[in-house]
């Protein structure tokens, strides 16, 4: 898995040689532009609204009255703890919600993306069909769909788990390689589709190989880190980065396609 990890990671950086070489970036921005906007509205949307829904949980549980009556330093110190836990998690809930969002109204700009990528690097053209776009936007919406529902309930589990003191510290941690995984696994499933790999299919390979989709996810998130630029780069970045992270693979035997 480390070396699928490492293999990843280091396609981010093939990625932005193969964009400037090729002047891929109207492919960059346009998506990119559209992610970031969607992005900052989203995150304002949320952190407005998260102190009043943790406020919420806290009154109709009874767990406010309960620490206003105790007084105890150290339980409070725990539940301050576990709020700001719960909050991490929960904001990981929503952004994992938002990238679903996203890759379903961009999936026609990523499948083309992907698809223009391998048809570079392999120096072939592929030829425009309509109704084969159409089917390649139809799997990532539903492969998206198959995602969103299944890291909802991790998440959902993860998210219960944060009330524990202590053991829910962990939390943030895990959902954290949670979305990574399940980001790279939508971004490698553009190029399984074009490979007419079916989903079914596509789901058992990225299982085996989940080092390139928790590689691929993890620079995401870190683009991330970066305002603006980060979040404008990083949509189109992990499509390319996915395509040549499978490339590699293959001629290094670590994968069979």
């Amino acid at each position: 898995m480390l070396k699928e990890i490492i293999i990843s990671i280091q396609s981010y950086f093939e990625a932005h040689r193969f964009i400037v070489k090729h002047r891929l970036w109207k492919w960059i921005f346009i998506p990119g532009l559209i992610y970031c906007i969607l992005f900052i509205v989203g995150m304002y949307f949320f952190w407005s609204s998260s102190n009043s829904a943790i406020e919420w949980v806290l009154i109709k549980s009874g767990v406010k009255n309960w620490l206003d009556r105790v007084q105890d330093n150290w339980i409070s110190f725990f539940f301050v703890v576990g709020q700001i836990i719960f909050r991490l998690v929960s904001l990981l809930f929503y952004f994992s919600l938002f990238k679903y969002f996203f890759l379903i109204i961009g999936s026609p700009v990523f499948a083309y993306l992907s698809e223009k990528t391998e048809s570079i690097i392999e120096n072939r053209d592929f030829p425009f069909k309509l109704s084969q776009l159409l089917k390649d936007i139809i799997r990532a919406v539903k492969i998206a769909l198959r995602n969103m529902l299944w890291q909802s309930v991790y998440l959902l589990s993860i998210l219960i788990l944060s009330f524990i003191p202590v053991a829910g510290w962990i939390t943030p941690l895990l959902s954290t390689f949670l979305d990574c995984y399940y980001v790279g696994f939508s971004m490698l499933d553009y190029n399984n589709e074009r490979k007419k790999i079916s989903a079914s299919e596509s789901i058992e390979l990225i299982s085996h190989h989940k080092g390139l989709a928790i590689g691929n996810g993890m620079v995401f998130y870190i683009m991330h880190l970066l305002p603006f630029i980060g979040w404008l780069l990083a949509p189109s970045y992990a499509v390319i980065a996915a395509t040549i992270s499978l490339h590699q693979a293959k001629n290094k035997n670590v994968i069979a396609l």
